[in-house]
């Protein structure tokens, strides 16, 4: 066999690829598992969006290659959306780069900004890939600790003891992924502060802003952010389009333009038919936000049950699409996820997978239905 390259030595599978078969092993003996563990909606898109997807399929030049930034209504659209829900103004000509979801954007942004033995700075506990790509892309990942203490904030003191000389990116997650915090106006400004202070880009992945979340926020939103940050956001949580695989990159375009030298070697754009339908999206009103948070809240109501049973604690002004809850002493993340996996039938993310800080948590997704969260209320209680 030929000897995998170097840049695999230390990255491994992603937890859900791997877990995901052995979950499907124990449904095809038989067992009636449950899966509270991906933020996978289960709900459908929008009608309205999947019919202009179907109706754009006649238009001519449907199905010939699109450009790598998006068709102009696209980025129009974005920009209109941003205006509408972030009070923020962007140029749709050159301040919005569409994506095929927003995980291809973290390698885009990494590839463009990061050589061999640069740092990044990257949340304990945060989402997985920011960790991953970093180390496929060369560069050295320079974790910084959010714990319950702080309210999973940064504390800059404590990341200014190191020596940020070699770090050209953080990666911030607000609302934050996996613990629900919901981004403050302290936070960004501070956010940025430090980002002049060092020298750093900060990068701000939002795919979760409007999921119970009254308070919509964007790190753009803020006096100098286009100078120090960028955003992603992405569809595929606010409207049940996460198979769509559609996202999106906002900032300067000093640094759009250097992503797009990466982007515009790695695809050849976007299906139209899934930009017409994202238009579509983009343009709805918040009477859509609110219907889906309803659903939300009482399949939320049902979780804090679930872990009510299991002794577990947590914060109910978190927001998000999951809920994030402490153990209870004298057991570990993992063996209560094995523990529910093997005896009660139901999968459930060990807090581990997000970072040494996740150790005492375990993280529970709300898209599943009532139903199978009544269920899984029967058999914890049990």
């Amino acid at each position: 066999m030929i000897s995998k390259a170097n840049r695999l030595n230390e990255v491994k599978e992603y937890y859900f690829s791997k877990k995901l078969r052995e979950v499907g092993r124990l449904i095809s003996v038989g067992k009636p598992i449950i899966s509270l563990g991906i933020g996978s909606p289960d709900l459908n898109p929008p009608q309205e969006v999947v019919k202009a997807l179907k109706d754009s399929l006649g238009d001519s030049m449907a199905h010939a290659y699109k450009s790598y930034q998006g068709i102009p209504e696209l980025r129009s659209a974005i920009a209109d959306f941003y205006k509408n829900y972030f009070k923020v103004t962007v140029n749709s000509e050159n301040e919005i780069l569409p994506l095929l979801g927003s995980k291809e954007g973290i390698m885009h942004i990494s590839m463009a900004f990061l050589n061999e033995g640069d740092q990044v700075l990257i949340p304990n506990p945060g989402y997985p890939t920011y960790s991953s790509v970093t180390k496929l892309v060369g560069a050295e990942a320079m974790f910084y600790d959010l714990n319950a203490e702080n309210n999973w904030l940064p504390d800059y003191g404590e990341i200014e003891k190191k020596d940020l000389s070699k770090v050209k990116i953080m990666w911030v997650n607000y609302p934050h992924m996996p613990t629900g915090t919901s981004a403050s106006d302290e936070l960004f400004e501070s956010l940025i502060t430090f980002a002049k202070k060092h020298s750093i880009l900060i990068v701000n992945d939002n795919p979760y802003s409007f999921v119970l979340n009254e308070n919509p926020k964007s790190i753009l939103q803020y006096k100098g952010s286009k100078e120090v940050a960028l955003e992603l956001n992405s569809l595929s949580k606010t409207f049940n389009m996460a198979g769509w695989r559609v996202g999106m990159l906002l900032g300067a375009d000093k640094y759009l333009t250097e992503v797009l030298k990466v982007k515009s070697n790695m695809d050849s754009g976007m299906f139209y038919g899934i930009q017409k339908g994202a238009i579509k999206a983009f343009g709805l009103s918040r009477e859509w936000f609110q219907g889906l948070n309803k659903i939300y809240a009482k399949r939320r109501a049902l979780t804090w049950k679930i872990l009510d049973a299991l002794d577990c604690t947590y914060n109910k002004e978190n927001g998000g699409m999951f809920v994030w809850a402490k153990l209870p002493e004298g057991i570990s993340s993992e063996q209560m996820t094995d523990k529910m996996l093997y005896e009660k039938d139901v999968f459930l993310t060990p807090g581990t997978i997000f970072g040494s800080n996740g150790e005492g948590y375990i993280r529970l997704s709300l898209c599943v239905s009532e139903e199978k969260l009544e269920e899984v209320i029967s058999r914890v209680s049990s």
